[in-house]
């Protein structure tokens, strides 16, 4: 089985290196997915720079392997050919924002997601998925921070 974490973060900084890993005790072969800021001064330089980083935990650990993307998430892993996608929950109040994410991303393309959670103090919600959620209708009001 192979299966997609992807994210426009870098999973290190939040704490996601033991998702990974745990996918590994399930997954034959990860593929972290770090989404292309093109609103950066130098996108692709950062973009590489962050690549090599994530890479560097994982030297030892040939099923793991890092690229970038842009777009849409679930396009993505049709391209790599991803069998589920996996989710790091960042916290309790996160996962039902996570849940709908993992029901929009099978509503469009048939795959599973599966949740782990991570650190529970952590709670930021990724640009990324916010802008797919919207992109497919969904009402985003309540998973961005109240004023």
């Amino acid at each position: 089985m192979k299966a997609l974490f992807a994210g426009s973060f870098n999973p290190f900084t939040i704490g996601h290196e033991s998702i990974v890993k745990r996918t590994l005790c399930f997954a034959d072969e990860v593929v972290i997915a770090i989404g292309i800021n093109n609103a950066k001064e130098n996108p692709e330089t950062e973009t590489e720079e962050r690549i090599q980083t994530i890479r560097s935990y994982f030297t030892d650990e040939p099923r793991v392997t890092v690229l970038a993307y842009e777009g849409l998430t679930v396009d993505f892993a049709r391209q790599v050919q991803a069998d589920v996608m996996v989710r790091g929950v960042r916290s309790v109040k996160d996962f039902e924002y996570e849940r709908e994410m993992a029901d929009v991303n099978r509503k469009i393309s048939g795959m599973e997601t599966i949740l782990l959670f991570s650190e529970p103090e952590l709670s930021a919600v990724s640009s990324s998925i916010v802008r797919e959620l919207k992109a497919h209708g969904k009402d985003i009001s309540k998973f961005l921070p109240q004023k």
